[in-house]
Parts: C-alpha cells; structure tokens; sequence
C-alpha cells in the first residue's frame, strides 16, 4: 500500500516495488539498512508471479541476498498480488 494515498499499485511489479520502498522506509526509520536484513518471507497470491516479484526483489539485494522462502498463499488483505515479511538484525 502506498502510504502517500492509501492505494495499493496496480500489477505484480508495481506492488512488489511499493512493497520494497516500504520496508525501505521501516528499516531506515529503525536505523538500519538493506544490508542488515537477514531473511524475508514472500507471500505472492499466485505463483505465476515469482518471476517479476522476484526481478524487483532482486534489484534492492544487488549482492549478498538474504535467505528466503516463497509461498503461494489463496488471498492476501485488499486484494494485494504480494507481501513480504522481513527480518533484520545489526
């Protein structure tokens, strides 16, 4: 969900992004970074989505990605394509 205005993007891609600058926003708001995450969980509402949630994810761990498990899941809230859960420590 954008916190700007409340809406939730349209498409797997501009989810995933939204999501992205999301826990962008939390952790630096913790004081940490990207680089601090060490698992994160994907919840996608279908699995056929992986590929493009993936390409996304992919570019915010450039290097040393950190673990992660993948599960398709039969609804998320609002209708959303993708959550991710994330988990970060110093």
């Amino acid at each position: 969900m954008n916190p700007a205005n409340g809406e939730i993007p349209e498409g797997i891609t501009a989810q995933t992004d939204q999501v992205m600058k999301n826990i962008a926003a939390i952790l630096e708001e913790a004081g940490y970074k990207f680089e601090n995450v060490i698992k994160s969980t994907c919840l996608l509402s279908d699995m056929a989505n992986f590929a493009a949630m993936n390409e996304v994810y992919g570019k915010y761990y450039p290097e040393n990605p950190p673990a992660r498990a993948a599960f398709a899941v039969k609804a998320l809230p609002l209708g959303a394509l993708v959550e991710i859960e994330t988990i970060a420590v110093k």
